[in-house]
């Protein structure tokens, strides 16, 4: 052992310095190399157009993702200063996108309140780009820079002119070497950016998509800030209040604190609470939020009691006094302390103490002077007391069977190993389906848990109701970490908790009933990731004694077609015949055509019209628009489908596919033997699980109170809106 370790010596210490410490241990810098890391590069490139909004320099930010998949982010505020470093002897903007924690934000005179306050933010981009341009509109000259995976190709030279305009360009491609993930999602930064114009008001925030077929647009600009943001954030909801609104600033540890606050409460029984610190999103809370929480608290107490309202019998909690209420905190702090660079929770002790002032003294005077809506929100908190103490016996019996282990529901097939990080919980739909899982399981690590019939939709019930559902109470038991204050999320009994429901709409209904309990009652289920959706397949085709599994509709038609060009020619508009592969494509588009014609005429419209009148409007003229446009790229044109001639081909290459093949469509997981649902389904080295990401709690909570809240009209004019887009949906 000694010889071995005998050459471990200086020279095997490497020294990662610069760019290449980012590029060697990216995340470190930005939390992953996923989904999450690759859209945390365009955070941080706006972040610093929002840190110039924040100073008073900048109104306008443009975002752009470009055909070629990389992303444009311009302002039009100061511009990055393009003068010699005093110290690096280099362009101060080289020196801010080459050099760890360089920027402008150190020393206080520029930013008084910064989110890039490491200052690795848009180096660390740098670093993780293919390339990166940079153009700069400073001291009436355009100047422009190039670099690649951090460092200079293009020196900075001077480009043109621009008068007295002022801004920074920055475009980059993430190096694809480094990150899984290979484009930017429209829905995730669209969030993101509706968030940040919310947060800074009068910021106009322009975001375009030129990349693919989408191109989708919009403008992001609210005058009235955090208040439209509950207002937003409560659409679907029933006011219980109106939106109140406190700001105010009070001197810090390292300067002034601003602290804007805006609530309402709605008639749900789900609490949103969203907390920023310069602009960043705190999604762990931190001294801000624990200062509003105390301040709300205390209030209510003082005024219902003195009012009358609260009798000395009420034992109120903070949780009582929290159902219903949606609320946003944003604190500016210059110094603020977070918990490393991904910055998910605020630290700064003294905040506390500002934000709850600041609220408790606006929050008395507002009870005063509105005390109908006062009266209002106590009565909720007290309905919400009572809804609790009712709930308890039964909150009791589940954490005693928890506790004692003695108390599991009879229903659920338990496995043998006591490791949680290596068992799994099936939460399956019906007792047939439950009994072929029992037969095919894993039985050391797989536990099976049967649903009867659905799930009590917790979006329209109070924890009292909930707790009395006999389904809930298993799925609490069964899971074992307890519930409300007893909730533990080291007792978890399962890593692994998978819903295994039928492809079809009460498989789907079921399955989002169970999301709903878990996002509302145990969200750190899933931030934990141990949530996850099982994948079954939909069809079974069998061809010469082979059997394989198809998990889709597109999946089988595909097959079919592949199969189909098997002695097939398929010809263009002039006669030429098509390769293999372009064959497949054209065959792909016109199954697409299909389908979408078919959803068409199912809901009242002529396809055929929608194509050529190109006033029409709505998501289903747009799709067919679409996808006739692209079968022009083969010299054919709505006439040659509509007449018959195209669909003939289809249904000929179709008919060619199923020679010699059985295709059976499974109805539900109860029609697989025991056998065949391990092997399609549960088989960890088979099976297809898709785990469920809370990436975005703004867009889920709004999703969930639009499907499975109160308020119907919402939910009519979403269906009506989206049924064209629904692509797997059984009648």
């Amino acid at each position: 052992m000694a010889e071995e370790n005998s050459n471990y010596n200086a020279e095997n210490i490497q020294v990662l310095e610069g760019m290449e410490a980012v590029r060697k241990r990216p995340a470190m810098y930005i939390g992953d190399t996923d989904e999450r890391g690759y859209h945390h590069l365009v955070y941080e490139v706006v972040d610093n157009s929002i840190d110039e909004a924040l100073a008073g320099y900048c109104s306008m930010i443009d975002v752009v993702i470009n055909p070629d998949g990389s992303l444009t982010v311009q302002d039009n505020g100061r511009g990055i200063p393009v003068d010699m470093h005093p110290t690096q002897h280099k362009p101060a903007i080289e020196v801010v996108l080459t050099v760890l924690h360089a920027g402008g934000k150190f020393d206080g005179s520029n930013y008084k309140v910064s989110g890039g306050l490491h200052g690795v933010g848009v180096s660390c981009v740098n670093a993780l780009s293919d390339w990166m341009k940079v153009e700069v509109k400073r001291g009436g000259h355009i100047h422009h820079i190039e670099f690649s995976r951090g460092h200079v190709t293009k020196p900075l030279e001077v480009v043109g002119d621009c008068g007295d305009e002022t801004g920074t360009k920055v475009t980059f491609f993430p190096d694809h070497t480094i990150f899984s993930c290979h484009a930017f999602k429209w829905e995730t930064l669209c969030n993101r950016l509706r968030e940040l114009a919310f947060l800074n008001r009068g910021v106009t925030i322009h975001f375009r998509d030129d990349e693919g077929d989408a191109h989708h647009e919009e403008t992001f600009h609210y005058e009235g800030g955090i208040d439209e943001f509950v207002g937003y954030l409560n659409t679907n909801k029933q006011p219980l209040s109106p939106i109140v609104h406190f700001e105010g600033e009070r001197e810090g540890l390292t300067g002034m604190v601003q602290a804007e606050v805006s609530f309402q409460y709605t008639d749900s029984y789900s609490t949103l609470e969203q907390t920023y610190c310069n602009n960043i999103h705190t999604v762990e809370g931190g001294t801000h939020l624990t200062g509003f929480r105390r301040a709300l608290t205390s209030t209510i107490n003082k005024y219902g009691t003195d009012n009358k309202i609260i009798k000395e019998k009420d034992t109120l909690t903070g949780e009582d006094m929290r159902e219903g209420l949606t609320v946003i905190v944003s604190v500016k702090v210059p110094q603020p302390q977070f918990e490393g660079q991904t910055k998910t929770k605020l630290g700064n002790s003294e905040v506390d103490g500002i934000v709850s002032g600041i609220v408790s003294d606006r929050l008395m005077t507002f009870f005063e002077e509105n005390p109908q809506v006062a009266k209002a929100i106590i009565e909720k908190t007290l309905l919400a007391c009572r809804a609790r103490e009712a709930a308890r016996r039964a909150r009791e019996t589940v954490r005693k069977g928890v506790m004692d282990g003695l108390a599991l529901p009879g229903k659920l097939r338990d496995c043998s190993v006591r490791d949680a990080s290596k068992t799994e919980l099936y939460l399956v739909e019906g007792d047939s389906a439950g009994g072929s899982a029992c037969k095919g399981r894993d039985r050391s690590t797989q536990a099976i848990l049967p649903l009867r019939g659905k799930v009590l939709n917790v979006e329209k019930a109070r924890i009292d109701r909930m707790l009395a559902n006999a389904e809930i109470r298993t799925l609490i038991t069964a899971i074992g970490c307890g519930f409300a204050e007893e909730w533990d999320i080291s007792k978890a009994r399962y890593h692994k908790i998978v819903i295994m429901t039928d492809a079809d709409v009460d498989g789907a209904h079921i399955r989002t009933l169970l999301l709903t309990f878990f996002y509302r009652k145990m969200p750190e289920l899933i931030e934990k990731g141990y949530v996850y959706l099982a994948q079954p397949p939909l069809y079974k085709v069998e061809r010469k004694k082979k059997i394989e599994y198809v998990m889709t509709d597109g999946e089988l038609t595909e097959r079919l077609l592949t199969l189909g060009l098997d002695d097939f020619e398929v010809k263009d508009k002039d006669g030429a015949v098509m390769d293999r592969d372009r064959a497949a494509a054209f065959l792909t588009l016109l199954a697409e055509i299909e389908e979408t014609c078919r959803m068409v005429e199912e809901r009242g419209f002529s396809a055929e019209q929608l194509v050529t009148d190109m006033t029409a409007t709505g998501s289903g003229a747009s799709m067919l628009r679409k996808e006739f446009s692209s079968l022009s790229g083969y010299g054919y044109a709505p006439g040659d489908y509509f007449g018959g001639a195209l669909k003939k081909l289809l249904d000929d290459v179709r008919a060619h596919g199923k020679q010699g093949l059985s295709v059976y469509r499974f109805k539900g997981l109860g029609e697989m033997d025991a056998d065949e649902l391990y092997d399609t389904t549960m088989n960890p080295e088979k099976r297809h699980m898709l785990r469920v990401k809370l990436s975005d709690a703004v867009a889920a909570d709004r999703m969930f109170t639009l499907l499975m809240g109160d308020e119907v009209e919402p939910r009519r004019k979403f269906i009506e809106d989206n049924a064209l887009n629904v692509r797997n949906l059984d009648f």
